[in-house]
Formats: structure tokens, sequence, C-alpha cells
């Protein structure tokens, strides 16, 4: 994995270019960046701050985000198969029609976010944060929702994921 600059990515986006796997780009600011379609899989972006960017239809499959800010950040229609979210902020994010199969949300700040029609299928959402996320078609087959909070998130259907008697409903109660 090679480490590159900011301004060597735009410069080379703006040229055409889309494919990026597997480049270092931890700690970046890519704010308000407009990446769509970005090919970034198997890429480094830990801690990198992307409030407001525009990946959708972005490949960040397999790509590492832990820690990152990605609040308000636009992300439809994006491949995040098997990406490591824990801990990001990614509230208010856009995640409309999103692909989060066996995804890492733990912990993640979700409040807020557009997830309707998103596949969270095997994903890890133990402590994440989906107050007011709106939930609307996206599909929990097997997602641990454990120590998640799901107050006021909107038209769930969380009957094939997994959760505990730590998990907060929609409703703001808990299941025994």
């Amino acid at each position: 994995m090679h480490r590159i600059s900011v301004q060597e990515l735009l410069a080379e986006y703006a040229r055409g270019q889309r494919d990026f796997c597997e480049v270092n780009l931890s700690e970046a600011n890519l704010f308000e960046c407009n990446l769509q379609d970005i090919n970034l899989q198997g890429s480094d972006l830990r801690q990198a701050y992307l409030p407001y960017a525009n990946f959708s239809r972005a490949n960040l499959q397999q790509v590492k985000l832990q820690g990152a800010q990605l609040g308000n950040i636009r992300l439809i229609s994006a491949n995040l198969v098997e990406a490591d979210l824990a801990n990001a902020n990614l509230s208010r994010a856009d995640l409309c029609g999103c692909n989060l199969q066996g995804a890492d949300l733990s912990g993640a700040d979700l409040q807020g976010a557009d997830l309707r029609y998103s596949n969270l299928n095997a994903a890890n959402l133990v402590g994440a944060n989906l107050i007011g996320a709106n939930l609307e078609k996206a599909t929990f087959l097997g997602a641990n929702l454990s120590q998640c909070n799901l107050f006021r998130s909107q038209s769930a259907n969380l009957e094939d994921a997994t959760w505990d008697d730590t998990t907060i409903f929609p409703d703001g109660y808990r299941r025994w």
C-alpha cells in the first residue's frame, strides 16, 4: 500500500483516473470533495476528514475508515462490503442504496443517517447509534444490533437481525 497525497489524488481524479486501489489516505482532509465513482477498494482512510464529500457509487469495499469523520457525506449506492467503519462518525450521512454487507459499524454514529434500501446483512452494529435514522426497506439479515440505539429510527424491519436486552428499539424500549 503506497501513500498518496490529497493533491495527487485530486489531480489524477480531475484527469479522469478513477482507480486508486490500496492507497494510504489515512488522516487525509477530503472535506467537500466530489469523488463520485472512485475505486478505493482496500485503501486506508483511517481518521480521514470527509464531511460533506460526495462518494456516490464509489467502490469502498474492504476500506479502513475507523474513526473517520463522515458527517453529511453522500455515499448513495456505494459499495462498502466488509468496510471497517468502527467508531466512524456518519451522522446525517446519505447511505441510500448502499451495500454495507459484512461491514463493521461497531460504535459508529449513524444518528439521522439515511439508510433507505441499504444492505446491512451480516453487518456488525454493536454499540452503534442509529437514533432517528431512516431504515426504510433496509435489510438486516444476520446483523448484530447488540447495544445498538435505534430510538426514533424510521421504518425499521429488524426481525432478521440479532439483538439482546441492551438493544434500544425505535419505540425507546428494550426487549427481553
